[in-house]
């Protein structure tokens, strides 16, 4: 069975993100389509541990003047999940290659050492790997721990 979704990125610099994806993924690019303009990219196709993800530059001026890049639309509500399994190496090569962090990576109480990142193209992204599976008792307790922060 093929993959059945397929997250689609507007950039504001495909060519930039596409090497970014790459140092700070290990991105394998499939597809490459210039746009006629020789300037943007049209379509890129990558592969990231597995999963695929589709890129292209923003075409506003096609799409009636409005751009769709996160920065243009005010931010991202979107998070874009890596489940490794080592979240320690992965995240150590997303930030050298230029990510922010917005969640510092740490153990959590559901089991997961997780943290949240930001590209340089106004996407985010969360990696995590499975360190434990505690309960739904222990999870609850951890929900009402956190809050109460």
């Amino acid at each position: 069975m093929s993959q059945a979704l397929t997250p689609y990125l507007v950039s504001p610099d495909a060519a930039a993100s596409v090497e970014f994806y790459k140092k700070a993924f290990g991105a394998e690019e499939l597809a490459r389509h210039q746009a006629p303009d020789g300037r943007r990219l049209m379509h890129v196709h990558l592969r990231i541990m597995g999963s695929d993800l589709m890129l292209s530059d923003d075409f506003c001026d096609k799409m009636g003047g409005r751009s769709e890049t996160p920065a243009a639309l005010g931010g991202n509500p979107i998070t874009l999940n890596l489940h490794v399994d080592d979240a320690q190496t992965l995240w150590d090569q997303a930030v050298e290659a230029g990510a922010t962090v917005t969640m510092p990576l740490k153990d959590q109480f559901w089991g997961d050492r997780y943290g949240q990142l930001k590209d340089p193209f106004g996407y985010k992204w969360a990696i995590s790997q499975t360190i434990s599976n505690p309960s739904a008792k222990e999870v609850e307790a951890g929900v009402k721990e956190s809050i109460l922060k």
